[in-house]
């Protein structure tokens, strides 16, 4: 097994997190906050947008199951990039699109694929690309979120969606 890391932030980590928790290659998906000042932040002080941290998902996965570009191109399809700190509803730097990677060669795999889909777009890709920094887990209760709570209101109206546009498109790279 040749195991990696990708910090990926687009909107609410609830939605990574669904979406990935289903991306076979992928080990974990584990929702936090990251790239902000405050150490060990909680989640109503990410929400106060005073600490600068995203929501983020950090993903382990096989890179000999899944490939970062894969990883990648499901990302920018079940978000918008080109929305700042912003996505649908929710707004605050703390929802702003983010991909923190660890070394150059994913920081190139992650440039490439950034031009790949800005063709796709008619607004710019406003993604941030930056170096992977300490990631803080998010409170127990915003784990596995969307399987805990599927029938709750933003689960419906907002995860569902996306969960479900990614099965579309991605059914071959189902669990």
């Amino acid at each position: 097994m040749k195991k990696e890391r990708i910090i990926l932030g687009g909107g609410c980590f609830w939605c990574i997190e669904a979406v990935y928790r289903n991306v076979k290659g992928v080990i974990s998906a584990v929702s936090g906050y990251a790239g902000g000042a405050r150490a060990n932040p909680s989640y109503e002080n990410v929400c106060s947008g005073a600490t600068g941290h995203a929501e983020v998902v950090d993903i382990s996965y096989d890179g000999d199951v899944i490939i970062l570009s894969d990883i990648l191109d499901i990302f920018f399809e079940i978000h918008d990039p080109t929305t700042l700190n912003a996505q649908g509803a929710d707004k605050g730097t703390q929802y702003r699109s983010v991909i923190y990677y660890a070394n150059e060669e994913q920081k190139n795999i992650i440039e490439t694929s950034i031009e790949k889909y800005q063709q796709d777009f008619s607004d710019k890709i406003v993604t941030e690309v930056s170096p992977l920094p300490k990631v803080y887990p998010a409170e127990s209760y915003h784990q596995n979120y969307y399987n805990l709570n599927s029938s709750q209101g933003y689960c419906q109206v907002v995860i569902a969606p996306k969960l479900q546009k990614f099965m579309t498109k991605f059914s071959d790279k189902l669990t």
